[in-house]
């Protein structure tokens, strides 16, 4: 069954065997639309299909005719929302600015529906979306010289980096400001001669805000990555250990 995400099919486990068609005007897209509504309304925790059904207005075994539990419902959620994400025509000589664009552009979706990224963690949303997403990876990754192991498990990492920032962003409380100010005294008026280091750059331990460390994430993946475009062996990434 072709999706409607540039004809990319579906995935074989997406589809039920049924052997009596449902008498019902519910179709697993307008499913997907109202679990992506509840999953913004009422979080992770109070997502469920009964409640999915009744956004719908409808019970919870109807739902079951087009989606074989909450599990792949979530899945089909991501797979949904990730359909949001703009790629740009792929540029290799561009790469840096396209990845790092696309980090921002990932963090600012998951910021737009609560508790998608803590939702993605654990799970590999595979689907058109998700597809559609690496071909473009690929595209611009390969095309800049980026080895195939580095190029297919880079993205991966950036995702990691941009759903653990996006649940940070969610659960950071309106006094982390004041709290920042109150360690950057107690780390201040630890005793130098002790911890030379910490005296050192206790400006620094306590700078920056949550946008400006996401930039330096990102930016540092980019600058480890492209160090890999002046190799002509491949390293066994599989092998290294830090």
């Amino acid at each position: 069954m072709a999706s409607s995400t540039g004809g990319v099919p579906d995935p074989p486990w997406w589809e039920l065997a049924r052997r009596v068609e449902p008498r019902s005007t519910l179709s697993r897209d307008v499913i997907v639309t109202a679990a992506v509504r509840v999953l913004d309304e009422a979080g992770l925790d109070g997502f469920s299909m009964r409640r999915v059904a009744a956004a719908l207005g409808t019970g919870a075994a109807s739902l079951y005719w087009h989606v074989s539990d909450k599990e792949q419902l979530i899945h089909l959620v991501l797979d949904r929302v990730m359909g949001e994400l703009e790629l740009p025509e792929p540029d290799p000589s561009r790469w840096q600015e396209q990845i790092h664009e696309f980090a921002r552009d990932g963090r600012a979706m998951f910021g737009r529906h609560r508790d998608l990224a803590l939702a993605s963690l654990g799970r590999i949303p595979m689907g058109p979306s998700l597809i559609r997403i690496v071909e473009w990876f690929l595209a611009v990754l390969r095309g800049a010289g980026i080895p195939d192991r580095a190029a297919t498990w880079f993205p991966d990492l950036l995702a990691l980096v941009g759903a653990a920032q996006a649940v940070e962003d969610h659960l950071a409380s309106g006094g982390d400001q004041a709290m920042m100010e109150a360690m950057g005294g107690y780390l201040a008026a630890l005793p130098a001669d002790r911890f030379p280091n910490i005296a050192a750059v206790v400006g620094d331990l306590t700078a920056g805000g949550s946008d400006d460390r996401f930039e330096f994430a990102v930016e540092l993946l980019i600058r480890g990555l492209a160090t890999y475009v002046e190799s002509d062996a491949e390293p066994d990434l599989g092998q290294r250990r830090l």
